[in-house]
């Protein structure tokens, strides 16, 4: 009999990002990086998109960005659909010669991706660029200048989330957990 509570597929989940994000830290703060896969999984669930895949695609959506993992990994124990949302998830870092690309060059790739990704990718997205924007918020309260941790401008970040925002326009499944990403954005923009 499945577990109703917590499918094995998302234990595996949790087990491989708790493994793969180990040493990192959230930016700018002393707090695991875990968290936030464990916020993102949340924002998911509380907006009633509980299906399993998805979840663990929440877990796992930065460990092939951030980490040694690769998604050949990931193929060896998860769902092609899983594999598919972390893909989608996953931002490019460096061309074929191992030279990294500029922060512009991968956003800009990152929205073109999302352009025509899945449902459920376009879903962990969201949650994604929520529980940043909420963190950083936070943040915020303690630490007046947060965009200094960032590699961009205040400007060009605050785009990027909105334009990320805007892939969604066309499902409406995603109506309410977009509205609340653009009234956390205000929110965001607001700051000095």
């Amino acid at each position: 009999m499945p577990n109703l509570f917590l499918p094995p597929v998302v234990e595996s989940a949790i087990r491989f990002a708790a493994r793969a994000h180990r040493k990192q830290m959230r930016k700018g703060c002393d707090l695991p990086y875990l968290v936030h896969p464990a916020a993102v999984a949340t924002i998911l669930e509380r907006a009633g998109f509980g299906d399993e895949n998805i979840l663990a695609a929440a877990w796992l959506h930065d460990v092939v960005e951030d980490t040694a993992a690769t998604l050949d990994d990931l193929a060896k124990e998860f769902p092609a659909e899983v594999v598919e949302m972390v893909d989608g998830m996953s931002e490019h870092k460096r061309d074929s010669d191992g030279n990294v690309y500029s922060w512009e060059h991968r956003k800009a790739h990152h929205l073109e991706v999302m352009q025509t990704a899945s449902l459920g990718t376009k879903k962990v997205m969201l949650a994604d660029k929520l529980h940043n924007m909420i963190s950083m918020s936070v943040d915020a309260e303690q630490e007046p200048n947060i965009w200094d941790r960032f590699t961009s401008s205040r400007e060009a970040l605050l785009d990027y989330y909105r334009n990320m925002i805007a892939t969604t326009a066309d499902d409406s499944e995603l109506t309410e957990l977009r509205d609340e990403c653009q009234r956390v954005l205000k929110n965001l923009s607001a700051l000095p």
